[in-house]
């Protein structure tokens, strides 16, 4: 959801004396009191908008408050548009994988790791397979040297109950 500053104040909710107003087509109209810059404001059928209420003294426009809010919402969908999302993939493994998934499972890292995407490497055991978690650590070890031309290992492999990860990187 769109977010817009709610403590924009805008025509009878400026009660500063003065403000300095700018006109509709963004020419300077000068130190002036607030009432007279609303009347002005008035007289362009537009509203008094506070820009900068920092300023001393605070800076005012005439505008069609709609419009300006429509701008900022606007503005924010596009900074918002343009940020960079940081994605987890995950690649799930076992420990008696074949050579061929195990390269295919590389190389979808490898397009991740292209892509900017950080990468969770997990290796699941069952059973007994939990006896040998040597062989899943070579496997993995084995994972971290093909991928180590595209990725940095971020956090080293943990062992956390049945699973064995860790996460990679891009470089």
């Amino acid at each position: 959801m769109v977010t817009i500053k709610q403590f924009i104040r805008v025509n009878e909710r400026i009660r500063i004396p003065q403000v300095r107003v700018i006109g509709p087509q963004g020419d300077q109209l000068g130190v002036m009191e607030t009432q007279k810059a609303l009347g002005l404001a008035n007289q362009y059928e537009l509203d008094l908008v506070e820009v900068a209420p920092t300023a001393k003294p605070p800076v005012c426009r005439i505008i069609d408050f709609s419009k300006f809010k429509y701008d900022q919402a606007k503005k924010e969908r596009e900074a918002k548009k343009h940020q960079q999302q940081g994605k987890l993939k995950e690649i799930r493994l076992r420990p008696n994988i074949d050579e061929h998934d195990f390269q295919t499972k590389v190389k979808h890292t490898i397009l991740f790791l292209q892509k900017k995407d950080k990468v969770k490497v997990s290796l699941f055991f069952r059973g007994r397979q939990m006896e040998h978690l040597d062989l899943g650590r070579k496997l993995l070890d084995k994972f971290i040297t093909d991928t180590q031309h595209d990725g940095q290992v971020d956090k080293p492999p943990a062992l956390e109950g049945r699973i064995i990860s860790f996460v990679l990187s891009p470089k």
